[in-house]
């Protein structure tokens, strides 16, 4: 009788095992692996898995893939594949890896982000570019997160919660067991911290850190905007015990180791509702005819010294920041509106850069140094703006509906003198820099009237007029004076400089591409041609519906100025030389430059520079945050004073063109908003990249950049800032039905 056959047993084929193996191998590369080591990561223990294992590095070895290190371990073979840069997440939940060697940026799929959220440094492997495709990679490590605390909104389950967060392009939530949600009810706004992230695991875990409130309450919001961004609201108990218990008084001691100005004419010039005064100018006429003018700063590296918790506190927080309803200052108030702030009839401890000029605003001497100022007088700009254009008046009385007080009353004469010169002086100033290639950037600035409330009454803008340019050319004047004085010098010194290097060629390209539809050039010939045909255009736009959206387009062309102690010049400004010294009550900055420029006063060493530098790139960091955090406050104060306004009808401009949708910016306001399309119901609509339109395939009507239409609110979201409009047509048209 013939023995019946064994039946063999199935082995179970792992799958992808390849991929599998040279996944782990390639997220640990710098390691060697057995194939135990393996297994135990793919979660296989029977010795079937083993073998397969066994087997394929065997064929990975032979291929040249793997390289065998030591007997029977393993490691990924060295490759140039490997890249070092910046995750950059998209909204639809992939990537692309900006890297600083590379043209390219690599593109990662979500399946291959591997935990990377957006910002993070992460190490890439590039795979082989397919013929005339684009790069393509995974992320192998993330070397260094950019955050690890967002602000989202809580959902409490039975056995756990979880937090949705927005603003980040984040594709995924943050799993919160319930011991940790603090006193968080569900749907509150939270700042949750991330704690780890699980190999096996779709969501990190984390534990809420701050119950912000309920969603849509203006504390919540503006609290959840500081949040975000991870910016402070509050002083730490110890630096306001810090900054208090310093000596804020003038000793005579401390006078007589500084220049004494006291008895020189000096004012200050400032928005009506400021609080902290960083300048203050003063004004001479000497006997040679010529005026010696002071640019006088308050000297806040007297109090704010390296090694404190006030200078830590300082520097962490690099700048202050303006939100809608409030200012969240750089230093505690003793300081900012209290010792520091030049106020009038009071004596200040300043840091000057003084200059004898001649009748044409040439400098003819110069000198910085530290000195005690007395304010005799400080103007809002609407004061001083009152006296410039009523030169020639025997007396200035300043009405009361711009007077500070409220209440009228006459200018000193000999200060009506001395803002009038300064005025004729600042003009000259500012046609020389426009005649070697400064760029006018005088953006409309979008300003809301609140109640008691901080609910907003109305909108207004504000205007930068002769007055203001007046302070700025002197400030100007002091902050390129004071970054000549030393990138001039024989042996180079370490310095901090504010730099603007010249705009992107594609980006000129893309914006002159714009302009055209509105009927204007741009000649980009060379750098000169350049900066005169741009400020000719924003000229040209001053007034026109299309002006804001010409502004933007314009400043987005531009690169972004920075802080760094390799200077390249300030192309926006044409300076060659430039600094920020005049207000170092709200930019770290300022405080750094001060300290460097006594320290070469005093001819003592160059500080180092790596420090410095490092120094340059967290000031320029935070500032960026803080602009970030001040343009969503603008656009929540936006949404909220347009809830109050869903019925009304308003007249805009079509500011961007997409594929899924139309935005328009209203005129009246500024206030942004989009049509989706999905909304637009008389056709269906199809978008024209090339002619910044979309297009209807029956009617053929056409909506384009810059086209002034008719909307109307549809939804207004305090929490997501996003207002959607309803379109009623174009100008014409619409008219022509009403």
């Amino acid at each position: 009788m013939p023995k019946r056959k064994k039946r063999r047993r199935n082995k179970q084929r792992i799958e992808n095992l390849t991929e599998s193996i040279l996944n782990i191998l390639r997220k640990n590369h710098s390691q060697t692996f057995n194939y135990k080591q393996l297994a135990s990561k793919l979660g296989v223990d029977d010795s079937s898995s083993r073998n397969q294992i066994i087997k394929k590095l065997k064929q990975l070895q032979t291929k040249g893939t793997i390289e065998e290190i030591e007997r029977g371990k393993f490691r990924i073979t060295p490759s140039v594949n490997y890249y070092t840069g910046v995750m950059d997440l998209t909204s639809r939940g992939e990537g692309y890896v900006v890297v600083e060697d590379l043209d390219d940026d690599i593109f990662i799929k979500n399946k291959s982000l591997n935990k990377a959220l957006n910002g993070d440094v992460v190490e890439v492997y590039v795979f082989k570019r397919r013929k005339g495709g684009k790069l393509e990679g995974e992320v192998s490590k993330v070397l260094q997160r950019k955050r690890t605390e967002f602000v989202g909104t809580i959902q409490i389950s039975e056995k756990f919660a979880f937090v949705e967060t927005t603003g980040y392009n984040m594709y995924t939530d943050i799993f919160v067991p319930k011991s940790k949600i603090l006193k968080a009810e569900n749907g509150d706004k939270v700042l949750v911290k991330i704690e780890g992230w699980e190999a096996h695991s779709e969501s990190p875990v984390g534990s809420v850190i701050k119950v912000l409130g309920k969603p849509g309450d203006h504390q919540t919001e503006i609290h959840a905007i500081l949040a975000q961004y991870g910016l402070p609201y509050e002083f730490p108990p110890e630096v306001e015990k810090f900054a208090n218990s310093l000596d804020t008084s003038i000793q005579a001691e401390e006078i007589k180791k500084r220049r004494d100005m006291r008895d020189t004419l000096t004012f200050t010039i400032d928005p009506k509702d400021a609080k902290d005064f960083d300048d203050a100018l003063s004004f001479e006429i000497l006997e040679n005819g010529n005026y010696e003018i002071g640019i006088h700063i308050a000297d806040v590296s007297h109090y704010v010294k390296p090694g404190t918790v006030l200078d830590d506190e300082a520097y962490e927080r690099a700048t202050s920041v303006y939100l809608v309803d409030r200012v969240v200052p750089m230093l505690p108030e003793i300081l900012s509106n209290n010792a520091c702030s030049l106020r009038p009839n009071e004596e200040k401890y300043t840091f000057s850069a003084i200059f004898e000029m001649n009748s044409q605003a040439e400098v003819v001497k110069k000198w910085f140094g530290r000195t005690v100022t007395y304010s005799d007088a400080r103007f809002a700009y609407e004061e001083a703006q009152y006296i410039i254009e009523n030169q020639g008046s025997d007396t200035y009385e300043i009405p009361s509906d711009i007077s500070l007080t409220a209440m009228k009353y006459q200018v000193d004469p000999a200060i009506a003198k001395a803002v009038l010169e300064l005025d004729r002086l600042a003009k000259i100033l500012r046609k020389k820099r426009m005649r070697n290639g400064a760029i006018s950037f005088d953006k409309v600035e979008v300003k809301f009237k609140l109640d008691e409330n901080n609910e907003p009454e109305g909108v207004y803008f504000k205007e930068s007029k002769d007055a203001n340019k007046l302070i700025e050319e002197f400030m100007l004047l002091a902050n390129r004076s004071v970054a000549e004085f030393i990138g001039k010098q024989k042996e180079k010194k370490t310095f901090v400089y504010r730099v603007h290097d010249e705009p992107d060629d594609e980006k000129i390209a893309q914006l002159e591409n714009i302009v055209k539809r509105f009927g204007y050039k741009i000649n980009t010939r060379d750098r000169q041609s350049t900066a005169a045909s741009l400020n000719k255009l924003l000229e040209d736009v001053q007034g026109k519906k299309e002006q804001n959206l010409v502004d933007t387009l314009a400043i987005r062309s531009m690169s972004k100025a920075v802080y760094t102690t390799n200077n390249i010049g300030h192309y926006g400004l044409a300076f060659d030389y430039y600094t920020h010294f005049t207000s170092p009550i709200r930019r770290y900055p300022d405080v750094m430059v001060h300290r460097l420029l006594q320290l070469y006063l005093d001819r003592k060493p160059s500080a180092k520079e790596d420090l410095y530098e490092e120094k340059c790139g967290h000031s320029s960091n935070m500032e960026y945050l803080a602009a970030s955090a001040e343009r969503d406050s603008i656009k929540y104060m936006q949404v909220k004073y347009m809830m109050d306004h869903q019925d009304q009808d308003f007249l805009g401009v079509i500011s961007g063109v997409t594929e899924w949708g139309i935005y328009v910016e209203i005129i009246s306001n500024k206030c942004e908003g989009m049509v989706r399309l999905q909304d637009l119901r008389d056709d269906h609509y199809s978008f024209d990249r090339d002619e910044f339109a979309v297009i209807g395939n029956k009617t053929k009507n056409v909506y384009q950049l810059g086209d002034e239409v008719y909307v109307k609110v549809k939804n207004a979201d305090l929490v997501k800032k996003h207002l959607d409009f309803t379109m009623l047509g174009h100008r014409k048209d619409y008219k022509e039905e009403a």
